[in-house]
């Protein structure tokens, strides 16, 4: 698969270079940009951290007549990892076919939250989530078709930890790793109450591999979403359910550099609302929001426990600058004191939270 999204990728470039275009084109077929982040927590849970660089990343897009691309790596403190990197053709103005390492399309797009950590959906592979794959999308305008067939993780190694998007991790307690699964998302676009409605389903099904035997196992997830928008306010609500139908109760997830333990079964609930302010003083946009989210584990055993996160805070925007800062609360939570996500871990009851100050310029 990766020599597959190299091989698009050069070709998308080739024919860049081969074709007769203007400025205006060049600007087109190869429009580069990246970010530099800055970062400050605090915590009432452990030692605190200066504002420190955070992230620095490069990407690179473009568009020839009815191809494009879009690529983007990223270096984060300690490790680096790539983000996406796809080749696509429109062979009209509603279809888009893709190639490569891209957003696996499933619930509230382009993610079920609007702070800097992302929903509990986000950790547990269900939002946000990259792999290389091919997708067709269908846009009518009202209507939008998702369809999709993924390989399995962007680096086909569930022991490598070093990545950005969450997925199912080899460890020695739960050798696993994914494997191939077919996507499907349905959207339909109205009015209600004065403001636009977007109202959709999706669902995945496929499987993880167990390393030790080889044995395959199901790996499936449904959602049902819906985006509410009316001036300034939105309101968005979802309902996931995710299954792996592993031995045990519990499955390994990693990402940024760290192994942790999840339900195997649960549902993930989500209730955001934001209100984007009108343009006043220094700053170009203020949204605030409130992000609430659970994993409600499926199965009864002793060994898991309700987890819940909510992120109170606002994006602030003025020219190149975006900076979002963010009061996160967790109980159970893996990223907010939790030893993982779903599970029952001593220790792990009680709320916990810190607030989160990141500052990013954007090119």
């Amino acid at each position: 698969m990766v020599r597959v999204i190299r091989t698009s990728l050069l070709c998308a470039a080739l024919v860049a270079t081969t074709l007769p275009i203007h400025a205006a084109d060049v600007a087109r077929a190869f429009d580069p940009g990246g970010a530099v982040r800055f970062s400050y927590g605090w915590l009432d849970y452990g030692p605190s951290t200066g504002f420190e660089p955070e992230l620095v990343r490069l990407d690179a897009r473009g568009t020839v007549g009815r191809f494009d691309y879009s690529a983007q790596y990223r270096w984060y403190d300690g490790f680096d990892a790539i983000h996406h990197a796809w080749a696509g053709w429109r062979p009209d103005d509603a279809n888009h076919l893709r190639v490569g390492v891209q957003q696996v399309p499933f619930g509230l797009l382009p993610q079920a939250s609007h702070s800097f950590w992302f929903g509990s959906g986000y950790y547990l592979g269900i939002e946000d989530d990259y792999d290389p794959g091919v997708v067709w999308q269908h846009d009518s305008g009202t209507r939008v078709v998702h369809l999709g067939v993924f390989a399995g993780d962007e680096y086909g190694n569930g022991a490598r930890y070093d990545r950005y998007s969450f997925d199912v991790a080899t460890t020695d307690a739960l050798p696993y790793r994914e494997r191939e699964r077919v996507v499907a998302r349905y959207e339909h676009t109205g009015t209600w109450r004065g403001g636009v409605l977007a109202t959709g389903i999706s669902a995945f099904a496929g499987h993880v591999q167990r390393r030790d035997d080889d044995r395959r196992h199901a790996h499936q997830a449904a959602a049902m979403h819906a985006r509410w928008t009316r001036g300034a306010a939105t309101v968005e609500l979802q309902w996931a359910r995710y299954r792996y139908a592993v031995d045990g109760p519990r499955i390994a997830m990693s990402a940024f550099m760290a192994p942790f333990e999840i339900a195997a079964e649960a549902d993930v609930p989500s209730v955001n609302v934001a209100w984007a302010l009108q343009r006043t003083g220094w700053f170009d946009a203020v949204t605030c929001y409130n992000n609430l989210s659970a994993t409600l584990p499926v199965r009864d055993d002793p060994g898991l426990r309700d987890s819940w996160q909510n992120v109170t805070g606002c994006s602030l925007a003025k020219g190149p600058m975006l900076t979002y800062v963010d009061w996160i609360a967790g109980r159970n939570m893996w990223f907010a004191g939790g030893a993982g996500i779903g599970v029952d871990e001593p220790g792990s009851d009680r709320w916990r939270s810190r607030l989160n100050i990141n500052v990013g310029f954007y090119f």
